[in-house]
């Protein structure tokens, strides 16, 4: 690495940070496995007035699909699941969908799926669900309407709610970010017999030392909670995030997580070693590399949160060509991001990988292309 263009990344995020566009972050850089860059800049609690710190607690959000895709795919190397299973092998009530046909925002008919999802829809959102925070369908309208994010629901209950509604897509005609991660924590809690967070526990955090990565943060640790900053620098309006205290019902396999840099960083050094860390192997070298591969192909992607020049893997966007992307980076690169702020990508071409923890919601596609490209800005 670059030392004076690892010294011009921090210097480029404390300005935002001084100009109050984030509170605060904590940023990794690893090359060849070997931590180059850790940071942390800013305020953990800026009405409080607390300093960051390197073991700051942040709401990583859809940066938990990652880890929940991993365990799935331990499950297909014992044998517990195979990919082309239907999920209602598992989930009983996601058998005989129906899909929606919109005309003008309303629903005109349903139509019968032409087949049923499976697992490996769910891994690389194929199976036609939706995000009801991704627009104002008809189908995201009814998302909402049944109220799909209540945390006192348990993941069965959530699965129940879900298959009750009409596909946004028939299975496997397109990729839609969506929902379907979290009926993935559902299928791999069927499959071990015990709540998703007890089997990412068991499977992986404990091998991995992941100690601070719960779905709610313990009360011993609550001071440690990275916050946003009360109202939006942007629009003035409050900052609503998920609340990292409560103990939920509805462990959320798409984006429950609360984690840390020196946590995640464990995870992201499984990933760069294809499967193995400090003599404990989790999954086997192909399956990282059948993992971190494109298994879209010719599907079409919808909307605009697969960039330009990259596919799809088993939970992770991955990059499919050196240009067409709006920043550098290398064909086999993977990455995923949560919607508080939080991102990272690894490169296997240069053995490099790195990780932007913050807590500014509206502001994270900015930082999160800002940060990658000051990242690649610092390689020799």
């Amino acid at each position: 690495m670059n030392r004076a263009g690892l010294a011009r990344m921090q210097d480029v995020l404390q300005s935002h940070i001084d100009a109050r566009r984030i509170p605060g972050a904590v940023a990794v850089v690893a090359l060849g496995g070997h931590v180059e860059y850790l940071g942390s800049l800013g305020q953990r609690d800026a009405a409080a007035g607390d300093a960051m710190k390197d073991d700051a607690i942040f709401r990583i959000y859809s940066m938990t699909k990652p880890l929940v895709s991993l365990a799935a795919l331990m499950q297909a190397e014992e044998g517990g699941l195979q990919l082309g299973d239907p999920v209602s092998k598992y989930l009983p009530e996601f058998s005989d969908l129906q899909v929606a046909v919109e005309e003008g925002g309303v629903i005109r008919r349903l139509d019968a799926a032409r087949r049923e999802p499976t697992v490996h829809d769910l891994l690389r959102h194929t199976a036609g669900f939706t995000y009801e925070f991704l627009g104002s369908s008809a189908v995201q309208r009814k998302y909402e309407s049944a109220d799909i994010t209540n945390r006192s629901r348990t993941n069965a209950e959530f699965c129940k709610v879900l298959a009750a509604l009409p596909l946004a897509h028939q299975p496997g005609s397109c990729w839609e970010y969506s929902r379907a991660t979290d009926v993935l924590g559902a299928v791999v809690e069927v499959v071990d017999g015990r709540p998703l967070g007890e089997s990412l526990r068991r499977r992986i955090f404990d091998p991995l030392g992941m100690k601070d990565t719960h779905f709610a943060t313990p009360p011993s640790e609550w001071h440690r909670l990275a916050e946003p900053f009360a109202e939006d620098p942007d629009t003035g309006k409050p900052v609503v995030m998920l609340d990292a205290k409560e103990v939920p019902a509805y462990e959320s396999g798409g984006g429950g997580l609360m984690s840390t840099a020196g946590d995640y960083t464990r995870f992201l050094q499984l990933m760069r070693n294809r499967g193995s860390l400090d003599g404990t192997r989790l999954v086997s070298r192909k399956t990282v590399e059948w993992m971190t591969s494109d298994h879209l192909g010719t599907i079409a992607a919808n909307g605009e949160l697969l960039l330009p020049g990259y596919g799809f893997g088993l939970g992770f966007a991955v990059r499919l060509a050196a240009g067409l992307a709006p920043q550098p980076g290398s064909p086999g690169q993977y990455f995923w991001s949560g919607i508080g702020g939080t991102s990272f990508f690894v490169d296997p071409a240069e053995d490099l990988f790195a990780m932007l923890l913050t807590q500014a919601p509206n502001q994270r596609i900015y930082f999160r292309n800002l940060f990658r490209h000051l990242v690649y800005a610092a390689l020799d």
